[in-house]
């Protein structure tokens, strides 16, 4: 097990969202299930929790009566192609709400970052006003366009 997992409390919602994100991510499986008692505070026999891997990270899916999601967390995911980004975007904001900067809310109200790795490269560089320019184009987008990146990148688009 790894040392620090993630933890995410649905209410009510937890297989529904697993089913999904293992659905989406090529490289997933859900590894235990397990289920409330008589003893617990739900439904005996309902799902308590799961236990799921998404591109080789552990989490564990909890329904609980009483919680939701806010935004101050989030899952980063590092997409190589836009194709990738492209996908991931539209399958996890189904139901959801699209918002800025690669951000997305997904239909259980879990916040997504669906970004491509060369914008941390592109944001990054030494060269300031390229920079600038790619956080600009970056703010200025909903979901990502590494074209556009890479334009800012170039002076391009400004």
């Amino acid at each position: 097990m790894q040392k620090i997992t993630t933890f995410l409390t649905y209410n009510g919602s937890a297989e529904e969202a697993v089913e999904l994100y293992t659905s989406v991510f090529r490289n997933s499986r859900i590894i235990t299930t397990t289920h409330y008692t008589e003893a617990g505070p739900e439904e005996p026999g309902s799902v308590m929790t799961i236990v799921f891997e998404l591109e080789g990270q552990e989490f564990i899916a909890l329904n609980a009566s009483g919680f939701s999601f806010a935004q101050g967390i989030s899952l980063m995911v590092s997409c190589e192609t836009q194709e990738e980004v492209d996908d991931l975007w539209e399958k996890l904001s189904d139901g959801g709400e699209k918002g800025p900067c690669g951000w997305l809310t997904d239909r259980f109200g879990v916040s997504w970052q669906i970004v491509p790795r060369v914008l941390g490269e592109l944001i990054s560089d030494p060269d300031r006003e390229k920079a600038g320019r790619v956080m600009s184009a970056m703010l200025g987008m909903r979901k990502i366009e590494i074209h556009e990146l890479e334009e800012a990148a170039e002076g391009v688009r400004a």
